[in-house]
């Protein structure tokens, strides 16, 4: 009978031992069957790659293996009437994960090992300044324009408060794979001074990843192309596949506005019925527009053109995010506006909307 006893205490033992080196991941998904198919994915170039899947059952789907690190992975569904797959991001680590996914927005529940608690923590607080934001954007469709510009200074402070969260984020978590993680997600929101600043603080350990290396080579680049340099030219192709460079636009005596864009921005063909106004408005006043394109099909972006009749010297050499003139100018996200003065003179960068017009008015009227 002691041998039996031991015998049991052993297994346990080993049981325990299997389950502390590896993970246990737990979910539900509101709204599945019994025998749907859950995947574990990777996000690789822009791409999702199946990790690993499983079967619901019992309304349960449940994932188990062994993890070196914290990676940052997604977990997939897609119901029979789902028109789109359902996402939720996470870090696979080993621990017991617990995963809780709705439809509604910003509902879905991770927890249960340190890096998860901690992203959990960082989205809710994120989650907390975009539900204010959204409020606050339905609000200002139906202002009336005394009540906009109120409502715009209470915009650009939640604008303010969200940078607050993600830079508390990166420097709550700096050691850790999510302190990387976040500032390789979140990177776009900073300044390059803020971002080369936190860049410094990194442990010696991260600073040979890859992700770190082209992000502190943005900041060199960004430095170089700040506001008070000299702009930096670069040559691609117009829309009927003649060479044309920047220069044969900036720096002869007219204000240019060289547009980061491409025909599958949505934000990008939001800003753009303005730079049309202003280009009717300022062309004959010593204005110019110059459009680079980060499209990747030649068709998409001539469509695009016509389509937003824009009808200011293009170019672009089709390469979608790798476009030369995106990186020359550490350009991390589009619509990116910068203006050039008479002599070649970067005078702004990043200015848009309401704030873009103002500035133009200022310089050319």
């Amino acid at each position: 009978m002691k041998k039996f006893t031991y015998l049991l205490a052993v297994a346990a033992f080993g049981l325990a031992s299997c389950t502390s080196k590896g993970y246990k991941i737990t979910g539900t998904m509101e709204g599945s069957m019994d025998g749907d198919t859950v995947y574990i994915m990777e996000r690789a170039n822009r791409e999702f790659v199946r990790v690993d899947s499983t079967v619901i059952a019992d309304g349960k789907f449940i994932f188990t293996g062994v993890q070196d690190s914290a990676v940052n992975r997604y977990i997939t569904y897609m119901g029979e009437d789902d028109l789109q797959p359902s996402y939720l991001d996470f870090f696979l680590e080993n621990g017991n994960i617990n995963i809780k996914m709705v439809r509604a927005e910003g509902g879905d529940v991770v927890s249960g090992t340190p890096a998860n608690d901690a992203y959990q923590a960082f989205k809710d607080k994120l989650m907390a300044v975009y539900n204010k934001q959204k409020t606050l954007s339905a609000e200002l469709s139906s202002a009336t324009e005394e009540e906009r510009a109120a409502k715009m200074e209470e915009m650009k402070a939640l604008d303010n408060e969200q940078v607050t969260v993600i830079k508390e984020g990166i420097n709550t978590n700096i050691s850790s794979p999510l302190g990387l993680f976040l500032l390789n997600s979140y990177n776009y929101y900073m300044e390059y001074e803020d971002l080369g600043q936190i860049l410094s603080t990194l442990p010696a350990k991260y600073q040979g990843d890859e992700r770190v290396v082209r992000l502190n080579n943005l900041v060199e680049v960004a430095k170089a192309t700040a506001v008070g340099q000299k702009f930096t030219d670069f040559e691609m192709n117009d829309p009927e596949g003649n060479p044309v460079k920047l220069s044969d636009y900036a720096g002869k005596g007219k204000l240019v506005l060289v547009d980061f864009w491409a025909s599958w921005c949505g934000p990008c063909r939001r800003e753009m019925p303005k730079l049309v106004e202003a280009y009717a408005k300022y062309k004959d006043k010593g204005f110019e527009i110059v459009g680079v394109s980060l499209d990747r099909d030649a068709e998409s972006w001539k469509k695009g053109l016509e389509q937003m009749n824009m009808t200011w010297p293009q170019m672009s050499d089709l390469k979608f995010w790798e476009s030369e003139g995106a990186k020359l100018y550490a350009i991390r996200s589009i619509p990116h506006v910068m203006l050039i003065d008479g002599e070649g003179t970067i005078i702004s960068r990043g200015l848009h909307g309401e704030e873009l017009q103002a500035k133009l008015a200022e310089l050319l009227q």
